[in-house]
């Protein structure tokens, strides 16, 4: 994030405020307000996906048929994590566009009823057009977040589509939108009933344990 640590109130000179700023949206919130990381996936065309990288019972890396077909059906899916308690709310569109992203926020809205809601997301033109700006007019508890050029590893959304590829579209063959549409619902309740908070950071080191305890005499 930056060359030198923050000591106190005083900052580095090499610290970056926009990120600084989205880390702290995940390390320490403001009272009452829900932190969402959205992006869109995709496009996501109708065919047959390579399974997950894996071995088989038989102990040989699993062969999948390579399918170079691309059809004129695209699928994008639009994705929200709520940082908390890593609840999802997913929405599949036929485009990215500010019509389509002014109802994923309203999905978001509706799974959040009460306090105000920050967005995290890349600075797209749906994101900030004309129409969205006005359409947040009306539903002033929603604020837009975005992530800076080249810094996409701030939103945690990405780390969630990873899970999300598996869990949906590994190994499946899908013949058309709604294919891609149902595999995204179920795939969404599966992950969500299993939801753990999203700890910006990484993880501590496990604790080594001794096998074996020598005890020398002298």
């Amino acid at each position: 994030m930056a060359p030198y640590a923050v000591v106190g109130s005083v900052e580095g000179p090499g610290l970056r405020g926009k990120r600084t700023r989205i880390v702290e949206l995940y390390t320490d919130p403001p009272e009452g307000v829900t932190v969402v990381c959205a992006d869109e996936l995709g496009p996501v065309i109708p065919r047959a996906f390579p399974p997950a990288p894996g071995w088989s019972p038989d102990g040989h890396r699993i062969k999948n048929v390579l399918d170079y077909s691309r059809g004129p059906e695209k699928t994008w899916v639009y994705g929200g994590l709520r940082v908390r308690d890593g609840t999802e709310v997913t929405m599949t569109a036929s485009a990215r566009n500010s019509g389509f992203h002014q109802q994923f926020l309203r999905l978001v809205e509706d799974a959040n009823p009460t306090g105000d809601i920050v967005v995290v997301t890349d600075n797209l033109s749906s994101h900030n057009s004309v129409s969205t700006r006005e359409w947040l007019v009306d539903h002033p508890r929603i604020h837009h977040v975005f992530i800076p050029v080249g810094a996409c590893w701030l939103n945690l959304q990405e780390g969630w589509w990873r899970i999300f590829r598996k869990a949906a579209l590994a190994g499946r063959s899908f013949s058309n939108p709604d294919d891609i549409a149902q595999a995204t619902t179920l795939a969404t309740v599966q992950l969500n009933a299993r939801a753990r908070p999203w700890i910006w950071g990484r993880p501590a080191p496990p604790t080594r344990t001794l096998r074996r305890r020598f005890v020398y005499t002298l």
